[in-house]
């Protein structure tokens, strides 16, 4: 009898021990997105702010120090790491553009996922709202989006103002000015009287959306964990997307007066006007034109310094903030015995202008606005930092090869699981930013222009930057011709990491503009139609 009952029994292990081997045979995904993130981390050198968190990710994985977004700002840079697929391919380019409008049969990450096997589920911000339906592209989660509720904040509070502001005088002047419509609150173009750029409140962390969003996060890993199939979590933090708002706890971590401001706020020598923009994201907020000194015309901001110094201050305690609920997550994971078992992501959608070029905001090809983070941490990959270059659409295949699935044959990154393993390793030749613009009616007119639309192509290899702004709407789907050329830059970061002279023109550079421009004119034949 008591051999038959060590039988059984042994075979209840045997089998429990097959299905839990089963389970975990394809490890759980943590998918963390961070809003308007430049690489302002301890993990990349910045010895002033405080990111334990993040750092402690960053000691399991590898923190790719050349990585760099395919357009800098939220929509299109989005669209492009959820799919794989530059700008041109998702037609995607704005923050109108709704992607599977444009583009019906797209297979987002998540999607490919739930076809491999994962259950998917979201919270907070993980595309641009404006370019997907209402249910965040409701073919990518097999649960739907989480969404957090009035009744989620702290103390009583409700949801902020604009879904931003905790400040009673704030939220009471809003409401009087004709209410809170938050169909715009991402913060990029809030319309209002009462828009200021910081708040600092004496508050807990959930009083704020991205604090809700963390113990949401929190529940749902404890839920995803008891079920049969791994999971694929991605969890979207606001800040530090403007308005700069935290508790006030994260801006008792830094001294206003040891606030660091940009060294370098001109214009390149040589500029190419076009290539600027006017730090209109920011004037929107209504505190700043009595602190800005220069036209919007003259694509300046002239901001006064004390204004700088509590931007980067209130900057800095806003990544704080998002860091301890990065934290969160991972102390969750941990408690569960699932951090060993998760493949984890954290990236920034693209970098931000803190000042540098006298500009505050993304919206450019320069270094600053292209260049963001991007740690891995994955079962059996040795941490380490890397200076190989990698892209926002290298995210997907690198996630699919780390979980063991096909990588699907219509992807326009690489794996960087490569680069995991040797940390010298380089899978690109460079990395590939663009961005729009539009000439005045007059200039157009002069140039003889079909139209104002121009796109900025930007390459960064190892060691330059060449960017090559096209007319006439051109794609780069279209052959290349010299006749469509608006204007040319190149940067040396050997030379001049700050990007202070355009040296395109420069006989010195002549043979090396020479091979990027040949680099530029392979990579607009690879992406012609057949």
């Amino acid at each position: 009898m008591t051999n038959r009952i060590l039988l059984i029994l042994s075979l209840f292990v045997f089998v429990f021990s097959d299905a839990s081997a089963q389970k975990k045979s394809k490890p759980n995904v943590l998918f963390i997105a961070i809003d308007d993130l430049k690489p302002e981390l301890g993990c990349y050198g910045n010895t002033i702010v405080k990111t334990p968190n993040i750092d402690r990710l960053a000691k399991m994985g590898t923190v790719f120090l050349s990585n760099y977004c395919q357009q800098a700002v939220c929509g299109p840079t989005r669209a492009s790491l959820m799919t794989g697929l530059r700008p041109d391919s998702t037609k995607v380019w704005d923050l109108k553009t709704k992607m599977r409008d444009v583009n019906p049969n797209v297979i987002t990450l998540p999607q490919y996922f739930i076809s491999q096997g994962y259950i998917t589920s979201g919270v907070g911000k993980i595309y641009h709202p404006s370019c997907t339906d209402k249910k965040f592209d409701e073919p990518s989660w097999s649960i739907p989006f989480l969404k957090p509720t009035a009744a989620d904040y702290a103390n009583g509070l409700g949801e902020p103002a604009k879904k931003h502001y905790q400040d009673p005088a704030t939220k009471a002047a809003i409401l009087a000015e004709g209410g809170d419509d938050k169909k715009e609150g991402d913060g990029e173009s809030t319309s209002g009287a009462i828009k200021p750029s910081t708040e600092c409140l004496d508050l807990p962390d959930n009083a704020y959306e991205d604090g809700v969003t963390a113990l949401i996060a929190k529940k749902s890993i404890i839920s995803l964990t008891k079920g049969k199939k791994p999971f694929f979590l991605a969890v979207g933090f606001h800040k530090p997307h403007l308005p700069f708002v935290s508790p006030k706890k994260y801006w008792d971590l830094y001294k206003r007066e040891d606030m660091p401001i940009a060294e370098f706020q001109e214009h390149a020598k040589n500029e190419v006007f076009i290539a600027y923009e006017s730090s209109g994201e920011l004037r929107n907020y209504t505190d700043i034109p009595a602190f800005t000194t220069s036209s919007k015309e003259s694509l300046r901001a002239g901001l006064k310094i004390e204004k700088q110094k509590e931007l980067v201050h209130a900057y800095y305690a806003a990544i704080s903030y998002v860091d301890a609920q990065v934290g969160i997550l991972l102390n969750t994971l941990d408690s569960l015995g699932e951090l060993n078992n998760t493949i984890i992501v954290l990236w920034g959608d693209h970098g931000w202008h803190l000042g540098d070029h006298d500009m505050w905001g993304k919206h450019t090809n320069f270094e600053q606005a292209t260049r963001a983070p991007l740690i891995f941490a994955a079962p059996g990959m040795k941490a380490g930092t890397s200076k190989s270059l990698a892209e926002h659409v290298d995210v997907f295949p690198t996630l699919c090869d780390l979980a063991n699935i096909e990588i699907p044959d219509f992807l326009q990154g690489k794996s960087l699981k490569p680069i995991m393993q040797n940390k010298t390793a380089v899978v690109n030749e460079y990395a590939m930013s663009q961005y729009p613009r539009n000439l005045s009616k007059e200039e157009m007119t002069k140039l003889g222009y079909a139209n104002r639309k121009l796109m900025g192509y930007s390459i960064r290899t190892d060691r330059y930057r060449y960017t090559i702004w096209m007319n006439n709407n051109f794609r780069s789907t279209e052959a290349y011709s010299d006749d469509r050329v608006y204007a040319k830059e190149f940067y040396d970061y050997q030379k001049d990491p700050l990007e202070k002279v355009n040296v395109v023109d420069d006989a010195s550079y002549k043979k090396a503009v020479k091979e990027v421009h040949e680099k530029m004119l392979a990579y607009f034949k690879s992406h012609q139609k057949k």
